[in-house]
């Protein structure tokens, strides 16, 4: 098995587990070292997505031997997609297609892409189900509607099972910081450092935060299904402000200061959260982890790495 953006958040999660059920497994990011550490026998290999000779380049010896792709390898930060929209479109669209191509002139049986519920937009209903139009509110939700459409030509035209795996709002051990990082590693990591984080908006946002490990396990679940195509959501189906996230985070770490307030970002959605009856009915997935444990979990980790 191939996990493109395999040494990343979701990938390096995603390889672990993959490992485990034992299966062979080839890492393919930019990155040189993972996320993650990775168990023994899993090779990383450092290749670009959007290159298609540095693609081909890795995944051709491969010819017979590889039967399945999770493609996890993008730009996944709205804000960094607004600033850099053509590395956005070169990765998340070229880098799919990318994919897709090798995948055809392979033989490749199954394809999993990381898709994203900012293909929504702004949500017409709640809980937002598969069902629901596909109308991004920012650039990184198009450049994720693009390579699903991809996907699904990909599907019709040559007979590739593909699953969308449409994830909203994923958290854990492992997240990016910097400056495109997830609101849970931005609390995070100012609260650890004593210094107030930044909200933006009023702060009753929602959002749906689904556990990194469970993820990973739909991810899994999604290459193995074999009677399994389309899209899917991986939520939760628990709907959280930001102002209560932070309350909870705050009684994680045990310091709680005023935090500073931000103009609303560009793009940013006001309601979000997932209807997961179709993960549960043809995946059989389900989560495991609710919010307050995968934050206790998560706040362990960045803690386990300061020291």
């Amino acid at each position: 098995m191939v996990v493109t953006g395999g040494a990343g958040f979701i990938g390096s999660h995603t390889v672990r587990l993959l490992a485990s059920r034992g299966l062979g497994v080839v890492a393919l990011d930019v990155a040189a070292e993972p996320r993650l550490p990775f168990p023994p026998g899993v090779r990383l290999v450092i290749a670009d997505v959007a290159v298609w000779g540095s693609l081909w380049q890795h995944l051709r010896p491969l010819r017979g031997n590889l039967t399945g792709i999770i493609h996890l390898a993008a730009v996944v930060s709205i804000e960094e997609a607004r600033q850099n929209p053509l590395r956005a479109l070169r990765v998340n669209v070229e880098g799919t297609l990318n994919v897709l191509e090798a995948a055809r002139r392979l033989d490749v049986e199954t394809v999993v892409y990381a898709s994203s519920a900012a293909v929504y937009g702004e949500p017409r209903y709640l809980p937002v189900d598969e069902a629901h139009p596909r109308s991004p509110a920012n650039f990184y939700g198009d450049t994720k509607l693009m390579g699903e459409m991809l996907v699904e030509r990909y599907a019709a035209d040559y007979g590739i099972r593909t699953v969308s795996l449409r994830y909203f709002n994923v958290y854990g051990p492992g997240m990016r910081g910097g400056p495109y990082a997830g609101v849970i590693h931005a609390f995070i990591e100012s609260l650890l450092r004593r210094k107030p984080p930044t909200i933006y908006g009023d702060g009753e946002q929602t959002r749906d935060f689904v556990y990194v490990e469970d993820v990973a396990e739909a991810n899994y679940l999604a290459l193995v299904a074999s009677n399994t195509r389309g899209t899917i959501n991986i939520g939760t189906g628990v709907e959280t402000s930001i102002n209560k996230l932070y309350k909870m985070i705050c009684r994680i770490v045990g310091y709680c200061p005023e935090p500073r307030r931000a103009p609303p970002r560009p793009g940013d959605v006001r309601r979000s959260v997932a209807s997961i009856e179709k993960a549960r009915h043809v995946l059989g997935w389900s989560p495991r982890v609710s919010l307050p444990e995968g934050l206790r979990l998560t706040v362990e980790w960045y803690r386990s790495i300061r020291v």
